[in-house]
């Protein structure tokens, strides 16, 4: 006997999870529903290991990144160089440093980029000890 299984596409599911986590200001945790968003995303950059990939891409973005079933706005995102706009996508930051690293840029420029800091700044910040943790755990704790 065999069971028909109605196929849904991800992008049609709605998710019905209580994420408490969505309440701590300027994070975005990578959980099930950004991974699937993001799943081709991730794949593209995840190509970016390999040499003759990099070079392809380097030749022509638009042509490379119209070869995978991206959203149009996923492409943007990663012809922008826009990390944040990638994240919320459902980019993976650890499959993002394949781009930014294809770029010659290191991880802690992409992060400056991230908290619009100059790069300097962000150095100097983390050097300080980070961001302060006032006003940034909770949005229900503002008062």
């Amino acid at each position: 006997m065999r069971l028909a299984v109605a196929s849904i596409p991800a992008h049609n599911v709605a998710m019905a999870l209580d994420k408490p986590y969505a309440d701590v200001p300027g994070t975005t945790i990578f959980d099930a529903e950004l991974a699937r968003k993001g799943y081709h995303l991730n794949m593209f950059c995840s190509s970016l290991m390999k040499a003759p990939n990099r070079e392809r891409f380097r030749a022509g973005e638009r042509a490379y990144l119209d070869e995978w079933p991206m959203t149009e706005q996923q492409k943007e995102a990663v012809l922008a160089r826009d990390y944040n706009a990638m994240i919320a996508l459902g980019g993976n930051i650890y499959f993002l440093a394949k781009l930014f690293s294809t770029d010659g840029q290191s991880f802690q420029h992409a992060a400056s980029l991230m908290t619009g800091m100059t790069p300097e700044a962000y150095v100097e910040m983390m050097v300080k000890g980070g961001r302060s943790p006032e006003g940034n755990r909770y949005i229900g704790e503002k008062k």
